[in-house]
Parts: structure tokens; sequence; C-alpha cells
């Protein structure tokens, strides 16, 4: 679509926000025989940069597979049956598929996701523009809301029947919701994330959480040529402040246990902070617009499930929406807030546990190290409490059919 009046004016279902939630319900919408529209205000350059997640639940896959984007999912993609846990000196490796009777998870970086499915929707539609900036939705009441955008240097606007925000927390379909509809619920934590990306082969075949008192650390992969790793700093530190020597010298101390390998060091090609928050507006939905994704909710890395929510949301949303097609009923439509955040509390429980288990907060109290320590033996040591945390891991929740 390069000319203005190629350019479409109308569409049943108007989404902001060319990230995995968005394209992917794109593409969810498509195999329905649903209408839609993505817009995104980066370049296609910059969406598929962007560096997230990496870790997949088997639903997830499932979802990217019935949108047509598993091809390269399932030849480049490594499954993983298990994470290792390192605290007090020693090593204690959760088997998923013994605990939950089969799951697994995949690793799959989240750019690798983000192009598979851009090709997609350029080669087979529906519409996806890029620089094309939403600067407003308006009759968020009525049944006809309007996304008004910017691109190709002119304003312009789309006609929806539903608009759908994938554009994060601070986008402006969740802004367009009048004033005090929603609810904000937040944790800000009391510290971040240095991760690196490094050209160095992973020497160890699964994640490693590694509790220490220096701070978390994380040892994880994006294939096996590339390492993805991660260390606890305090808010606000600058990566500058990290030479590749320091990183690697932290990651060997924190990641350390009886009869551990150091790992294999390499040129670090990316290095950045990541703040710690979790966050979740109630309800998902007003009128004819929807939240997904990180519009609706934020959870820390730790726990390893926010591309997994976002997806677990959009395949609710285009299960509603085939449904009104064939039907001609709302209902699932309805229901989609009070479906989807049952789900998701779970999973930001999940993932404040992980996070304030595994973290050292700046004033923590030995006592409270020592609870930490007494949680994380539990895990190793009593079966029950291992299958909780294997199912929590894997993508147990309710809500997701």
């Amino acid at each position: 679509m390069d000319t203005a009046s190629s350019l479409p004016r109308s569409t049943r279902v108007g989404i902001v926000g060319a990230g995995p939630a968005g394209l992917l319900l794109a593409r969810l919408l498509h195999g329905h025989g649903v209408d839609c529209v993505v817009l995104e205000s980066r370049d296609r350059a910059y969406a598929e940069q962007r560096q997230r997640a990496g870790i997949l639940e088997q639903s997830a896959v499932d979802a990217l597979r019935a949108g047509g984007a598993g091809a390269r999912l399932d030849r480049e993609g490594i499954p993983h049956d298990g994470i290792e846990l390192r605290f007090d000196g020693r090593s204690h490796r959760v088997d998923f598929p013994s605990l939950t009777g089969g799951s697994r998870v995949w690793v799959y970086a989240q750019t690798e996701v983000v192009k598979d499915l851009i090709a997609l929707q350029l080669a087979e539609g529906p519409p996806l523009l890029f620089e094309a900036e939403a600067v407003s939705v308006s009759g968020t009441d009525t049944d006809r809301p309007v996304i008004a955008y910017r691109h190709g240097g002119a304003e312009r606007t789309l006609d929806c029947d539903y608009v759908v925000g994938c554009d994060g927390f601070h986008g402006v379909t969740r802004r367009s919701v009048p004033e005090g509809v929603l609810r904000s619920y937040s944790r800000t934590y009391p510290y971040s994330w240095l991760g690196i990306l490094a050209d160095a082969p992973p020497v160890y075949d699964e994640l490693i959480y590694a509790h220490s008192p220096r701070g978390f650390a994380l040892a994880s992969m994006r294939s096996p040529a590339v390492s993805r790793l991660y260390l606890q700093v305090p808010n606000g530190e600058d990566p500058a402040a990290w030479s590749d020597a320091r990183i690697w010298d932290e990651l060997d101390v924190r990641l350390a246990s009886a009869g551990s390998r150091k790992l294999e060091r390499g040129p670090i090609t990316a290095k950045s902070v990541l703040p710690m928050r979790s966050q979740v507006t109630e309800p998902m939905s007003h009128g004819r617009v929807f939240l997904a994704g990180d519009a609706a909710h934020i959870v820390p890395p730790t726990g390893a499930k926010g591309l997994n929510l976002a997806a677990a949301d959009v395949v609710v949303l285009a299960r509603a929406f085939a449904h009104l097609e064939r039907t001609g009923s709302t209902e699932l439509l309805d229901a989609y807030s009070e479906t989807c955040l049952r789900r998701v509390w779970r999973a930001e429980h999940f993932s404040y546990f992980m996070t304030t288990t595994l973290h050292t907060d700046p004033a923590q109290t030995a006592f409270e190290s020592r609870l930490q320590l007494a949680q994380l033996h539990r895990i190793a040591d009593s079966p029950h409490a291992a299958a909780e945390f294997a199912e929590n891991y894997t993508g147990c929740f309710p809500g997701w059919a």
C-alpha cells in the first residue's frame, strides 16, 4: 500500500501495535476470515530488533503454529524439559515432563517470532502499516470507534467495529479509555537486570536461575551459538559501568555451585538495563476497545511470562471474534476481561514469587535471606512443591481455552 488511495479506511478490527500480540492476533483473525488492519508506529527494522523474551510455553507455540508461523520455530527453536536452580551451594534440576505429565517450554527469541509474523503478514495480509503512529482512539463508547493516525506525512483515520490495543502500557489505546473506568495495580522492585547478548555458545543445556548473596543471575540462550545472560543490578545502573570482563567475572561468581563449569566467554554484542515491574489493569476492555499484552499487564521477566500472557490474550480474543462472526453473539467478547484476568493474576503471582525469592533486596535482612533459601530447598526436596513450580513455569493457568 504505497498511495493514500490504497490505504484502508475501515476495518472490522483495528489493531494498534505490531509486537507479537498484535501480529499474532492478526494472523489468527486472518485464519478465521475476520478483516483487520495493523498499525505500527515504528519502521520494520525497529520492530524486528526489539529484544524481549525468549521462552515460549507449549500453548504459545501451538498458537504460533495455528497462525502459520511455526515452520522456522520448529526448525530452530530449542525445546527444554527443565531448568536448574542454584542456591546455597547446591544445584537442583526441575524436570518439567515428569512433574507435569509431559509439559515443556521452548527457547525461541521474541525477535524471531516477530520476524516470522511480519513476513507472513506482508506476504498474505491482512494490511500491516509501518510508521503509522496512532495518535488517538475516539468513539470508544460507540459502535464505530475511530483510530486517528499519522502515515506518510499526513493525518489519516481508520473506522473500526472494534479496536485492540497491543501498543503497551503507555500506548494511545489505553489512554483512550475514559478516566475512572480502568484501575491499575502495580509494584516496582528495588533492583533491575543487566542483560547481555554474547557471541558465546552456552555451556549448559538448560536455563540456570541462581540465588546468590551478591544478587540474582540467569544463564539463558538464544541459539547454540549465542548466550543471553542477566545480572541483578541496582535501579538506575549505567550499563557502561560494566566492562565485559567485569560482567563475565560476576556471572561466574553468582552462577557457581559444586562441580559447576565456568561460562564460555565471547564478545558481548548488546548490553542493557531492564527495570522490574508488575502491573495489571482491570478491566481489560471497555465498550468496543480491548487491551492485550503489555497494554493490560506487565510482569517482571523472572517468570518468563510476558510474551506468553500476550499470546494467551490474543488467542482468547481471536476465538471470541470468530464466535461473533459465526453466531452474531458477543458472549465471548463480553467475557474477555474476566477470562483473561484469572490467568493474568496467576501468572503475576508466580512472577512475583520468582522475583522476590531469587533476588536480594537492598534492604533485606539475614532472616529474609534464610526464608528465601527455605523456599528454594522446599522446591528441591518436596515433589509436591516441585510439581506446583513446574506447572506454573510451563503455563498451566486457567483461562487459556
